[in-house]
């Protein structure tokens, strides 16, 4: 896909905008049209330059939707105005006016897609998603025209292949390879009707991109389970004042809301003694997408795998799958598949021991049952206080939203030297009363960072999960940028007055995504493509990160009661390592059929795929267990089909996981533990700083002075290691 970078000044957009419109009929009307491209340039709040402290920040609190059509038709027209610029130079092409200069294009469509995805994420509605349609396949065809421009990529290609490369410093010789191999693997080799093809292919992929997660996005937000007092047994009390709020938004006072996202679903299945409402819960859940009506993706689904599978073939590859992973870490689809083979035995093995002693406690208590996969969650809790006496909830009061982030601050202090200073409220435009932002300076010089936004809370139009995202990424090739870097949640918000409390698992991901904002946040690169990242590698940091959160010195200073403000106890925590691997079978799997799946979909010729059945037939020939289910069942899997960034590359969270458990075990064995300076130091300049500028692979070699091995993985799950997982 396209990265979007620098641009020019609103001088060019009106050139641009006169360049694309209709011939005028005198020089006059051209003087008029243009300055009538130039006052609307100058109203519209989305094509400004970010204006205000910070080096620039983006004016939120301006946006309108009736300014994003316009914006987005301006900056595409002045983006292709100035990659026409570049493809043209009547210049022998080199380095500065190539390279550089292609970097230096599409700074204002950067912006407004910074706008975009904050309509897109956070505050989406029926009128943004009717745009979104109307400009998807505008966005593709104007994508396509870049990658698709024949004397661009002559250029690109002759200074790949010139003498002057040698001379570059290492990072503009990557980025040179990186934009020539972006260009070649999409489209820029193919020649007359399979370069129409081609294009026509993106453009109705782009459609059937944004159609599949606003259908899920509309089952989250209209199957919403109400439930009464009479049933709330079981459920801990800080998730009923939750839910009371949510029923309450929605204008159900005196009722309590299960929404249809995983923050609300997990937890209530987990306590809920209610099993018909818990299967009700369950299935709202896994059914998004999936329930026949206008809002079913399972024939979009075949559309997107049709498309994609005729699009690589014009490009010579047998499979997508093929192509995704050609410059990956895996490099191929085999050798993914290979991965997940090594582990999906284990973790079928260690789900076949977690249902028995579910099984056992559902007969002991009578129960006349036999475990299903809206039980799993239940009994698991059950088992785990037979087991090791620990209590999730107990462990929740514990887990303060405000005491985390503390704590991330602190990490993020000790190991790259960041200090956090809350930005006082309306210095910095935010769009929702729930976003808070915060300095991000450097503790010893005290010199700039960026910032960082919090966007923590659910609420409706924002769509499920949590990510981390950046509206400005630092490069120093055109003036020293800072970063703006933003993490986004989807917990169920305490009552008001009170803390918001969350699971050990949130926990974890509130670590994971701040370890994306501190990848940002630390790079020290030269040029926008050096963020550019490598799917199967820019999940290891962030997983790598969640590793702190069990440090003592988190533990013993920011793991507090909620109410007393006394320090979890040693007694709790020490449960809380001894079942660290617990319940190891269902993560596993649950994930890993959704990674392997991914493969299956992406190698399998489409005409002998129908999604529901597809599936089904081949979860069942994996022995897939029947008490679980796949993390993100295909007709919501938004990674695969809402676009192509995991497409063909969810593996690559497994992939990762070897990486971060190698890592941590050099923490483990440094003399100063997960605070070690030297071992710190190695992981800033190696893994977090360097983004894209060296190739993965070398870059872990330069941390670790070898490669990982998958052993470190199945240690880390508490799986038997034998001799042929390191191979």
């Amino acid at each position: 896909m396209l990265t979007i970078k620098k641009t020019l000044t609103a001088t060019a957009i009106v050139l641009a905008l006169a360049g694309c419109s209709e011939a005028p009929s005198s020089n006059e009307n051209t003087a008029s049209g243009a300055a009538e491209a130039a006052n609307q340039t100058v109203e519209n709040t989305l094509l400004q330059p970010f204006k205000g402290p910070y080096g620039g920040v983006p004016a939120f609190e301006d946006m309108q939707l009736a300014d994003l059509m316009p914006a987005m038709e301006a900056a595409m027209a002045e983006h292709l105005a100035e990659i026409d610029a570049i493809a043209n130079n009547s210049e022998a092409p080199d380095f500065a006016n190539t390279i550089v200069a292609y970097e230096k294009a599409g700074d204002t469509i950067g912006r407004v897609y910074t706008y975009y995805g904050i309509w897109s994420s956070n505050v989406s509605s029926p009128e943004f998603r009717e745009l979104q349609r109307e400009l998807s396949p505008k966005l593709s065809a104007y994508r396509s025209k870049i990658n698709q421009n024949t004397k661009l990529f002559e250029r690109i290609k002759a200074v790949y292949e010139s003498d002057e490369l040698k001379s570059l410093t290492d990072e503009e010789q990557r980025i040179t390879w990186l934009i020539y191999n972006s260009f070649a693997r999409n489209g820029a080799t193919l020649k007359g009707e399979a370069k129409a093809r081609y294009a026509e292919i993106n453009k109705e992929l782009a459609s059937l991109h944004t159609r599949f997660p606003n259908n899920v996005l509309a089952d989250e937000e209209n199957y919403v389970t109400y439930i009464t007092a009479e049933q709330l047994d079981g459920l801990p009390e800080s998730f009923v004042k939750a839910a009371a709020a949510a029923a309450a938004e929605r204008g159900k006072e005196g009722m309590y809301a299960i929404t249809n996202t995983r923050s609300s679903m997990d937890p209530f299945l987990t306590y809920s003694t209610q099993r018909d409402l818990r299967e009700k819960v369950w299935r709202t859940y896994y059914d998004r997408g999936d329930n026949g009506d206008e809002f079913d993706n399972n024939d979009i689904i075949k559309q997107i795998l049709t498309l994609r599978h005729e699009r690589v073939q014009l490009l010579g590859y047998n499979n997508y799958a093929q192509w995704r992973l050609e410059d990956r870490m895996a490099k191929n689809p085999e050798n993914a598949m290979a991965l997940m083979m090594k582990v999906w035995p284990a973790a079928l093995a260690r789900v076949k021991e977690e249902v028995a002693d579910m099984q056992a406690i559902a007969d002991a208590e009578g129960a006349d049952i036999e475990i299903k996969p809206w039980d799993y969650r239940f009994y698991a809790e059950k088992v785990r206080l037979a087991k090791y006496d620990l209590d999730s909830n107990e462990v929740k009061q514990y887990l303060q939203l405000d005491k985390l982030r503390e704590a991330m601050f602190y990490v993020a202090g000790r190991l790259f030297n960041f200090d956090f200073k809350p930005v006082p409220a309306g210095t910095v435009p935010v769009f929702h009363p729930d976003v808070k932002v915060w300095e991000v300076a450097d503790k010893n010089s005290g010199e700039l960072v960026g910032l960082w936004y919090l966007d923590p809370f659910a609420r409706q139009g924002k769509r499920s999960g949590a990510w981390a995202t950046t509206y400005r990424r630092h490069t120093t090739f055109d003036g020293d940028k800072n970063v703006l870097s933003s993490n986004n949640s989807n917990f169920v918000k305490g009552p008001e007055g009170e803390p918001t409390l969350i699971s050990w698992d949130d926990a974890e991901t509130y670590f994971h995504e701040f370890g994306h904002a501190l990848h940002f946040l630390s790079a020290n690169v030269k040029f926008p493509t050096s963020h550019s990242g490598v799917r199967d590698y820019t999940e290891f940091q962030s997983q790598l990160l969640e590793r702190w959160l069990t440090t003592d010195e988190v533990i013993d200073e920011y793991l507090v009661h909620y109410e007393t403000g006394e320090p979890i106890p040693d007694s709790l925590i020490a449960k809380i390592k001894k079942a660290s691997t617990f319940n190891e079978g269902f993560k596993t799997t649950e994930y890993m059929a959704s990674a392997i799946m991914d493969l299956l979909y992406h190698t399998t010729d489409p005409a002998n795929i129908e999604p529901d059945s597809f599936e089904r037939e081949q979860l069942k020939a994996l022995g897939m267990p029947e008490e679980i289910v796949m993390r993100h069942r295909t007709p919501h899997f938004g990674h695969v089909f809402s676009g192509e960034g995991y497409s063909a590359g969810y593996y690559g969270y497994m992939w990762a996981e070897v990486l971060t458990a190698d890592a941590a075990e050099a923490f483990e064995e440094a003399p100063g533990g997960f605070y070690d300076e030297e071992v710190s130091a190695k992981l800033v300049k190696y893994l977090f700083s360097v983004r894209n500028a060296m190739d993965p692979a070398e870059a872990y070699r330069m941390f670790r002075g070898r490669d990982a091995n998958v052993e470190a993985l199945m240690r880390d799950r508490g799986f038997p290691v034998t001799s042929e997982q390191d191979k």
